[in-house]
């Protein structure tokens, strides 16, 4: 954002940003710890030092009472709370101090299914109920729709087009009705396949026509398109430790914290752990 905007690094530099869920806490813990399945994009990011899930004013509530201090700190503030449709958790506590308020702003980032809270706010709506309480919102209403964690159109049909063999049934639950339809069809136009479109509460007879055999799988997984991926990924995981091993030799010398050197030596030793258990299992004989 900085590097597109610079204008606004010393106005927003001292801006807390909480995230007000345990349950996006602990998720947040498994992103920290997987970064090798991030995208080639956030990688580069990492390796320069600049991590999406590590800011200096980032901070993560795990009680109820450090979620409840918020709305009665003043100062301005980043709140991520869940849930995302405002039917539950913490955010309808958020809600409730601060839709009267004209001075906030109420930012929406995911779909708001038909009947919650999130999508009477999300339309417009001037009074809710929240909590028990008759609210008159004065807040400012924003929708981001970008940055749902949902693939699009084009991510979900190259998704499909994966199978190697055609899917028996497909079936579209999430979404507009509008939406769905227009995507059935234009999946149908694509590649072929019939979606069924669930409108409302239906049910659904699965059978199963084919059965996987242990051997078919194991055949699979040695494949020579799975021993080449793997080959490929040693290859970037090599590509990467260059990288910071040339950031490292930048920052000797540098102001590097205890916390921060504690940090690096931990991981230096899961490495060494994990470097060992890779050289075992390669030569481990079949």
């Amino acid at each position: 954002f900085y590097e597109e905007r610079s204008e606004y690094k010393d106005e927003l530099k001292d801006v807390m940003v909480y995230i007000d869920s345990p349950m996006a806490t602990s998720a947040t813990e498994v992103f920290r710890r997987n970064a090798q399945v991030f995208d080639d994009e956030t990688k580069d990011y990492i390796l320069r030092g600049d991590h999406p899930l590590d800011f200096k004013n980032l901070k993560f509530t795990r009680t109820s009472e450090e979620s409840q201090a918020l709305n009665f700190d003043p100062s301005p503030k980043v709140i991520i709370a869940s849930s995302g449709m405002c039917e539950a958790g913490r955010i309808k506590h958020h809600l409730k101090h601060n839709l009267w308020n004209p001075k906030s702003s109420i930012v929406f980032v995911g779909y708001q299914a038909p009947g919650t809270l999130g999508r009477s706010i999300a339309n417009g709506d001037k009074n809710v109920t929240v909590l028990g309480e008759k609210i008159h919102i004065e807040a400012e209403i924003y929708n981001l729709e970008g940055f749902s964690g949902h693939a699009d159109r084009d991510g979900l049909l190259e998704w499909l087009s994966g199978f190697r063999k055609k899917p028996a049934r497909i079936f579209l639950v999430h979404g507009e009705e509008d939406s769905k339809k227009d995507f059935a069809a234009y999946v149908k136009k694509a590649l072929g396949y019939n979606c069924t479109v669930v409108e409302g509460d239906s049910e659904y007879t699965l059978s199963k026509n084919a059965v996987v055999t242990v051997e078919d799988y194991n055949n699979e997984i040695v494949s020579p398109e799975s021993l080449t991926r793997i080959k490929n990924k040693i290859s970037a995981v090599h590509d990467d430790l260059e990288t910071i091993l040339y950031n490292t030799h930048l920052a000797v010398g540098g102001n590097l914290s205890p916390e921060q050197l504690t940090e690096i030596n931990n991981t230096i030793l899961a490495l060494e752990k994990y470097t060992f258990s890779l050289g075992s299992a390669v030569a481990k004989e079949a």
